[in-house]
């Protein structure tokens, strides 16, 4: 027996059907069967969540008014699904935050500016700009109201993070990743 559901098969049957090849073979080549039969469902099954959805995120996106961009990593294609399902109802500070922090998948912090009708979204744990914010962007234009500005607020290296390094640490780093790792 090659597989867990032809010996699951055999053992339903009497006990002298144990020694049989012709048996064995046959329960083996079902259970080969049914084995891909239940992978296919789990499949089918894990494409009804966002988080672990593959090839059903078309599915998601198509649904949601969402542009199908195939050549996308399946994490931001799946931030930006699970933004677009927060982002449905009123508009407050705490929904922004968690349509922000859908995409960025760190904290972040959404400051209101009443007086100058604005808002700020600032990303905390994430140095540099984050890799979709293009998208961030489009969900925020789409679910903010329209009287509202948005700023985005960016996290770099401190100067103070750095004295505890030297020159020659630095030298096998672009200037762009010194500003966006962390150095504690």
């Amino acid at each position: 027996m090659t597989n867990e559901r032809g010996k699951e098969l055999l053992s339903y049957l009497p006990d002298y059907y144990a020694t049989s090849r012709v048996m064995s073979a046959n329960m083996d080549a079902q259970g080969s069967e049914l084995d891909q039969l239940w992978q296919a469902l789990d499949g089918t099954l894990e494409q009804y969540f966002v988080s672990t959805a593959t090839w059903g995120l078309d599915f998601w996106e198509k649904e949601l008014g969402i542009s199908v961009d195939t050549t996308k990593p399946i994490a931001q294609r799946r931030s930006v699904i699970l933004s677009k399902l927060r982002g449905i109802g009123t508009v407050t500070v705490s929904l922004i935050k968690s349509v922000a922090e859908a995409y960025d998948g760190g904290t972040v912090n959404v400051t209101m500016q009443p007086e100058a009708y604005t808002f700020t979204v600032k990303f905390v744990d994430t140095r540099g700009i984050p890799p979709n914010l293009d998208d961030l962007k489009a969900v925020i234009e789409e679910i903010k109201p329209a009287h509202l500005a948005v700023e985005y607020a960016f996290t770099y290296t401190q100067w103070e993070e750095l004295k505890l390094t030297t020159w020659g640490n630095l030298k096998n780093f672009t200037w762009g990743e010194v500003m966006t790792r962390s150095w504690s």
